[in-house]
């Protein structure tokens, strides 16, 4: 075999298992690795087939729908978008900047019941960073769920 022939079938070769590589991560069960971000009002559109999948939703906490237990480590709370509004259940404390009328995106599943099981709470916040006003007491600043 001349060295010609030798490089072309290595060359021929190693095209096949990259092409074989390729075809296993495009093909492979990637769908049960995806998490979809949706907000209350796409959650509720989607019916039963938002029922049991991975899912951010986001959104903003409804004023008046907080419910922390502190001894248990539960929270209850409505999420809303504007127009629809999903009841959501999260074991565990909340971050220190959560509150009512907050933007949160809540990652989790769907219940049969209608309420949203998370297992993960983030808070959204813009990257703006404004002093304080004059007279606001240091421990207004530090408001969390621990004060309703």
């Amino acid at each position: 075999m001349t060295p010609t022939t030798q490089r072309r079938l290595f060359l021929g070769g190693a095209l096949v298992i990259a092409g074989l590589a390729l075809g296993v991560v495009s093909f492979a069960d990637i769908g049960e690795n995806l998490v979809y971000y949706w907000d209350p009002t796409q959650l509720e559109e989607a019916g039963d087939k938002a029922l049991g999948a991975d899912i951010r939703l986001g959104g903003v906490v409804v004023a008046g729908s907080l419910d922390w237990n502190e001894a248990s480590g539960e929270l209850s709370f409505e999420v809303s978008d504007g127009l629809n509004t999903v009841p959501v259940h999260n074991s565990g404390a909340p971050p220190a900047m959560f509150r009512e009328g907050i933007g949160v995106v809540v990652e989790g599943t769907l219940t049969a019941s209608g309420t949203f099981e998370s297992d993960r709470l983030m808070v959204k916040h813009s990257n703006e960073y404004r002093a304080p006003e004059e007279g606001v007491a240091p421990e207004d600043l530090y408001k969390t769920v621990e004060g309703i």
